[in-house]
């Protein structure tokens, strides 16, 4: 993705991941004042560690370690991502950025960072997609499996993902393995960018950027979401679908336009 780099060597962005990390620090030290029971977990995690990535990395280990696997070798693998693509930290940065932006309940950063498992399910995706890319199948799909496992999120590391993405409550969702998501996209619960049947080639969705996919919604089968569209909860599309469009029903239809250019952003899951 041109975001990659573009980001990374972006100096106001590494300015505000900076900010990032110093907000999150600081709400630690506030949370330990009010609940001094977690003093010890979030210095662990938080204000014993130096940087967002260091931080990152060592949290997504915790998450996932168990008999299978051991806690050096989670490190390891996830630590060596990073340290060869640090846009990865980059995207992690962005995916937080919407969910504080776009979820009403989100009140801080430091939430979505410990708590929020669609966050994590994403970072995880990015790490086992990076391994997929480097011809590590096995190891990509024991994260997958891990991860849908403990949260209950099923995500192809051979899908493409970009940034700016809000899986939100992310119980249920799967994202099947040739989907392309685009950028600013924002998913409810119980989602499905599936395929139709046995066919074994490219397959599944394509979701423009600054769509917002309601809850329960099923798209499937190898079209495309025109970016700026919203799909209404509950919704089962079969057929592309034009950029900015309102589309709702069983299977679903175009009835309108969304009154927002990016859905994604307002999280208004009323239909127009």
């Amino acid at each position: 993705m041109k975001f990659e780099n573009s980001l990374h060597e972006n100096t106001k962005f590494l300015n505000f991941k900076s900010k990032i990390w110093e907000n999150i620090t600081n709400e630690s030290e506030a949370k330990i004042k009010s609940e001094p029971l977690l003093k010890n977990f979030l210095s662990s995690y938080i204000l014993n560690i130096n940087d967002f990535q260091s931080a990152l990395i060592h949290y997504l280990t915790s998450l996932l370690k168990d008999n299978s696997t051991s806690e050096l070798e989670l490190t390891k693998i996830i630590a060596e991502c990073y340290e060869k693509n640090p846009y990865i930290s980059d995207l992690a940065i962005s995916d937080l950025q919407a969910i504080k932006s776009r979820d009403s309940a989100c009140k801080d950063w430091i939430s979505p960072f410990l708590y929020y498992k669609g966050f994590h399910a994403l970072q995880f995706y990015r790490v086992a997609n990076w391994l997929w890319e480097k011809g590590r199948s096995e190891y990509a799909f024991f994260i997958q499996s891990q991860v849908s496992r403990i949260f209950g999120i099923d995500i192809h590391p051979a899908a493409k993902i970009s940034h700016g993405i809000m899986l939100d409550h992310g119980t249920g969702i799967v994202i099947g393995e040739t989907s392309v998501v685009e950028e600013n996209v924002s998913i409810m619960q119980s989602v499905t960018l599936g395929g139709t049947g046995k066919d074994t080639e490219d397959r599944h969705p394509k979701i423009g950027s600054g769509v917002l996919i309601g809850p329960g919604s099923k798209i499937l089968g190898n079209i495309k979401i025109g970016k700026g569209s919203k799909i209404v909860a509950g919704s089962v599309v079969l057929s592309d679908i034009p950029p900015h469009s309102l589309v709702a029903g069983v299977p679903a239809k175009v009835i309108g336009k969304p009154n927002e250019e990016m859905p994604s952003l307002i999280m208004n899951q009323k239909p127009n």
